[in-house]
This record gives structure tokens, sequence and C-alpha cells, in this order.
């Protein structure tokens, strides 16, 4: 099983090939390939490589499938004894990328 552990958006996502995720708005076109090289392990048949922080030689292919929007959340300020209240509610922006490749260089 090959597998990478990468970072993008601030945060660290296992990816697959052949599997989507939803990651933080990415400000591209639909349909449009991106490489993702923020690599930090890449799991290659049991043969495993760590990067310092970044593995340089390994890309992974991506292609963006559709910009949308996340579940909506809930957020509730209250000062007891104050009678204020402050409901808001966020939804976050995602962009949905499908894991087509990982290559290594």
């Amino acid at each position: 099983m090959k597998y990478a552990i990468v970072e993008i958006s601030g945060r660290q996502f296992w990816v697959e090939t052949g599997k989507y995720y939803d990651f933080n708005r990415i400000p591209t076109l639909l349909g449009k390939e991106i490489t993702l090289n923020r690599v930090l392990l890449l799991n290659n048949e049991g043969e495993i490589l760590i990067g310092r922080p970044y593995l340089e030689n390994v890309k992974i292919q991506g292609k963006v499938l559709q910009h949308v929007r996340g579940r909506k959340t809930v957020v509730y300020k209250m000062r007891p004894k104050k009678k204020t209240r402050k409901k808001q509610g966020h939804r976050q922006e995602l962009t949905r990328v499908l894991i087509e490749n990982i290559n290594i260089i």
C-alpha cells in the first residue's frame, strides 16, 4: 500500500491514490492539475521515507474536483448575568481534490 503524509493549508493529511480529500479553499479553477510538494512521509510498499522537514524528491499529483462549503458550525457566545448573547454560524470554504499519483523522482 502506497500512502503519504502531506502538509497543506497548515494541516497534515494522510493521502492515498484514487481518493479525494477536502482541503481549505485553494484558489484554482475546476479540473486543473495541482502538485503537492510538502511531503512529510512516504510509505512505498513498506519502504518508509521521512523528510527533514520535507521530502524533496516526492511530488503528489492531484486534480481539483469542486469547490464546496463545509458543514455549518454554530458559534454561541454568552456572558452570564449580563443579558448578552451572540449566535453566529460559519461554513468553511473547501476544495475537493482527487489524488491521482504519487511520484518519486
